[in-house]
């Protein structure tokens, strides 16, 4: 597997999560605080949150096949786009696990050089 796969997947899980932190906000603001603008905010995040968490599901189902995991670990891994902060957590598990995998395919590549 190559350092890409999982560097796309990294940042797709980062942008993924701060929107919806931000989407998750801009409702609190919308709905409990009644703030001025909080609804177009909120309508302009959850756009971008959508088509991004879109993005998101393909990358790690991408990274989930090249990683060959379970059907099980893929399901929570798509499923952190949707739970607030969780993509942070599930992100750096994921890539302490996969670090040292990419490292080991990296070597034969780069003793070969």
């Amino acid at each position: 597997m190559k350092r890409s796969v999982l560097t796309r997947y990294r940042a797709m899980a980062y942008l993924t999560g701060v929107l919806l932190i931000l989407l998750c906000l801009g409702m609190i603001a919308k709905y409990l605080l009644d703030v001025n603008g909080a609804a177009d905010f909120t309508r302009i995040v959850s756009i971008a949150h959508g088509w991004l968490y879109v993005v998101y599901l393909v990358v790690a189902f991408d990274l989930g096949a090249k990683a060959k995991w379970k059907v099980s670990k893929q399901l929570w891994v798509l499923l952190a786009g949707t739970i607030p902060t969780a993509a942070f957590f599930v992100e750096r598990r994921v890539s302490q696990e996969l670090d040292a995998k990419v490292a080991a395919a990296e070597a034969p590549a780069a003793a070969k050089a």
